[in-house]
C-alpha cells in the first residue's frame, strides 16, 4: 500500500491470537468443564482491531507489531492480510509468540486468559517514524509505552499526534505514575473501569473531570452506558446504539478508530462521539473484534 499524504495511522501494540468462546450460559470456574456453543479464532489485540477498522472505514492504517513464527502466529498473519492493514512495519521474530487470548463471553461480560511473549518493541520502528504517510500515533495499550517510555516524544518529534488507550493491565493501571508517563498524549481513551481505577472514581463524569486535568481530550467509554467526551469545548455524552449483541471483544479499539478518524478530519465533540460509538456497535455483531474481510 503507497500513502503519499500525511493521512495514515500507525498503530502499535501486541499481536494476539483470539480464541473467543461465545454461547456461555456462565463464565468459567475452577473444577467444572462448559461446553462453548461457537468459537472463533481471529487475529486480536488493541493495536490490530482498531488499524483493520480505520482501513473499514477507509483511513490509511499501519499496524507497528511484532509477530511470531510459529503455527498460531502464521495462522492470523494470513488473515491479516485480508483486512486492508499495511502490514509494511510488521516484524516476524520466533521469540514474539505464540502469543494467545482466550475469550470467554456471556453476554456483555468477558473473561480474559492471556500469555505475552517476547519485547513488545519491533526493529522497525525507526523506519516506521521515518515513513512520510503518517500523520498520527496511536498505542494500543499502556503497557506497549511502559516498555517503550520514549514513545510519545519520539512521536511528537515527527510531528505526529498522539492517542492512548490504556487497557487493563491489573499490574499497570494502578501505577501512580501512569499519568505522568502518558505526558503528551493529545486522545486519551479508557473505559469506566480503567478510568476508575486510574482516577478512583467510580462516576463517569468524576471521572473524566480528573482525567481532562491530565489530558486535553479525553473518550470515556462506558458500552450499554454509551460514551462520553470531555475537552475545551467542555463535556458531552452519547447514548449507546441499540444492537444485537454477539460478543464486545474488540469494541471499545473499534471506538477509538471511529472516534480518532473523526477526530482526524477536525470534526466536532459531538461527530466524534457518535463515530465511534457507531464502529463500537458494528464490532459487537460479530465474533471477533475486526470487521470482516468481505465487509471491508
Amino acid at each position: 500500500m503507497m500513502t503519499t499524504e500525511k493521512t495514515a495511522v500507525l498503530s502499535i501494540g501486541r499481536i494476539y491470537c483470539d480464541l473467543i468462546f461465545t454461547g456461555l450460559d456462565e463464565l468459567p470456574v475452577l473444577g467444572r468443564e462448559l461446553f462453548a456453543r461457537d468459537m472463533e479464532i481471529t487475529a486480536g489485540g488493541g493495536a490490530f482491531i482498531a488499524a483493520a477498522h480505520f482501513a473499514h472505514i477507509g483511513r490509511p492504517a499501519a499496524l507497528l507489531a511484532r509477530l511470531g513464527t510459529d503455527t498460531l502466529s502464521r495462522a492470523i498473519g494470513e488473515k491479516m492480510q485480508q483486512s486492508g492493514v499495511d502490514l509494511q512495519f510488521l516484524e516476524h521474530s520466533a521469540d514474539a509468540g505464540p502469543q494467545v487470548t482466550v475469550a470467554s463471553v456471556v453476554g456483555q461480560d468477558r473473561a480474559f486468559l492471556t500469555r505475552r511473549a517476547g519485547a513488545v518493541r519491533p526493529s522497525t520502528l525507526d523506519a516506521a517514524f521515518a515513513w512520510n504517510g503518517a500523520c498520527h500515533l496511536h498505542i494500543a495499550e499502556f503497557a506497549t509505552l511502559h516498555e517503550i517510555p520514549d514513545l510519545v516524544s519520539r512521536a511528537k518529534a515527527n510531528g505526529l499526534s498522539v492517542s492512548l488507550d490504556p487497557s487493563w493491565d491489573a499490574s499497570l493501571i494502578y501505577d501512580k505514575g501512569l499519568l505522568k508517563a502518558c505526558t503528551g498524549v493529545d486522545v486519551f481513551l479508557p473505559n469506566l473501569e480503567e478510568a476508575e481505577a486510574i482516577t478512583g472514581h467510580s462516576e463517569p463524569e468524576a471521572a473524566i473531570k480528573a482525567l481532562a486535568e491530565a489530558f486535553p481530550l479525553v473518550a470515556l467509554k462506558g458500552g450499554a452506558q454509551g460514551a462520553w467526551i470531555s475537552s475545551s469545548a467542555g463535556l458531552r455524552h452519547a447514548a449507546a446504539q441499540k444492537v444485537p449483541v454477539i460478543d464486545t471483544t474488540g469494541a471499545g479499539d473499534a471506538f477509538n478508530a471511529g472516534f480518532l478518524d473523526a477526530w482526524l478530519h477536525r470534526l466536532g465533540d459531538e461527530q466524534c462521539l457518535k463515530a465511534g460509538v457507531a464502529a463500537g456497535s458494528l464490532a459487537v455483531q460479530a465474533a471477533g473484534g475486526a470487521p470482516r474481510a468481505t465487509a471491508a
